[in-house]
């Protein structure tokens, strides 16, 4: 399967993901659970996610870091996929069709065609397709329960930046209230802003940030759970193992024996893996 290497190299590199599947319907695992990802359709994937495919021959992953993201911040429909990644955490899979399938396969031979040139404006034409394509994502998510105006709206532009701050903080900080003191919003505001657009609210995303990351290193690397607890900000290992149990539904011991599977995964085939980083 694709995926412990591959994850670890995205993990790293703290890179977001963009994942086409254009061969029959398959079998992904992220984070440890099993999800079916449909023939011709795409999903995003974020940097703390692990993630492996059953037929890599068919998978297309395009990469960024947030660098590029930040180059492009001021850009109001490219930080629209903020929004977009934050989404996907339910693991929502975007179906192509005929037109967008047309579309991609031919982004994919631009890609394929400007990393083997060597030229002085590969990275500018490197950059505009990686726009391109984030683009196409941003419109593909808009039917899926949100038009453009609402997608512009202040409210949808507080929850891009509330997962933005969870993604670069959750490992510090656990509670609501330093977020929405960021944000200038009370943490019920911040509630109930996230209610009114049919999210999930602040304090299950800062949760699930946390379990997945704790399920990442406890399958990929050989930390113990004093090790991970710290590195997640917990002082008490005890504590954290009750989080733990919480959130996962199983205790640690549980958890480590059903996927002991997990980190004996071989990778199958490298895929087709383009990987666009530009920096300040």
């Amino acid at each position: 399967m694709l995926g412990n290497r591959l994850t670890e190299i995205t993990r790293k590199e703290n890179l977001l993901s963009i994942v086409l599947n254009s061969g029959r319907t398959q079998n992904v695992n992220i984070d440890g659970r099993d999800h079916s990802f449909p023939s011709w359709s795409l999903i995003a994937l974020l940097s703390n996610q692990s993630f492996s495919f059953e037929e890599a021959e068919s998978i297309t992953i395009w990469q960024y870091n947030q660098d590029f993201y930040r180059l492009m911040d001021n850009n109001p429909e490219i930080c629209l996929i903020w929004f977009v990644f934050s989404r996907f955490s339910d693991h929502i899979f975007l179906p192509l069709n005929e037109a967008y399938r047309f579309n991609l396969q031919h982004l994919q031979q631009m890609f394929a065609d400007e990393f083997s040139a060597n030229d002085e404006i590969k990275s500018d034409m490197l950059q505009i397709l990686l726009k391109r394509l984030v683009m196409i994502i941003v419109r593909l998510s808009k039917p899926h329960g949100h038009d453009q105006q609402e997608l512009k709206d202040e409210k949808y532009g507080i929850i891009r930046n509330f997962n933005k701050l969870v993604f670069n903080h959750y490992k510090t900080h656990h509670k609501v209230q330093f977020y929405a003191c960021l944000l200038n919003k009370s943490p019920k505001t911040l509630a109930n802003i996230f209610l009114q657009c049919r999210c999930k609210s602040p304090s299950v995303i800062i949760r699930e940030k946390i379990i997945n990351e704790a399920k990442r290193l406890f399958l990929y690397t050989d930390k113990s759970a004093k090790e991970i607890a710290y590195e997640l900000g917990f002082n008490d290992a005890a504590h954290f193992s009750r989080f733990f149990k919480n959130e996962a539904q199983q205790n640690l011991s549980a958890f480590r024996k059903n996927n002991k599977s997990a980190k004996k995964q071989i990778l199958k085939g490298e895929g087709h893996r383009y990987l666009a980083q530009f920096f300040d």
